[in-house]
């Protein structure tokens, strides 16, 4: 996947996803994140998601919507989001953001 130099080495894991579900990114956290998997480039999301989160992934698929969640495993709080790319107005994937939540976090209210 060309264009994704910004992303490799951002402190949160980056995955980028074709519009059949297939894994075309990770940047090295997500690499790490998930390298129990084995190497997930060319694989298909379906392989690695229970029935509903796949089901929600083929949703965000068609309709362009976004998700977005809070997950805990092993004391670690992160953010997820997950959102459609397009190219020239036409969804082409999904890219999920998993981004650690500090322990304390400020909260403004704008």
């Amino acid at each position: 996947m060309d264009n994704f130099e910004w992303a490799a080495e951002l402190s949160c894991a980056v995955t980028v996803c074709d519009r059949e579900g297939f894994v075309l990114y990770q940047n090295l956290k997500a690499k790490k994140t998930f390298e129990s998997y084995g190497d997930l480039i060319g694989k298909s999301l379906k392989d690695c998601h229970g029935e509903k989160s796949w089901k929600m992934i083929e949703d965000m698929l068609e309709s362009g919507g976004s998700n977005s969640y809070t997950i805990e495993k092993r004391g670690v709080k992160k953010l997820i989001h997950q959102t459609p790319w397009h190219k020239n107005g036409e969804i082409c994937g999904l890219v999920e953001f998993s981004i650690e939540i500090p322990e304390t976090m400020p909260h403004f209210i704008r």
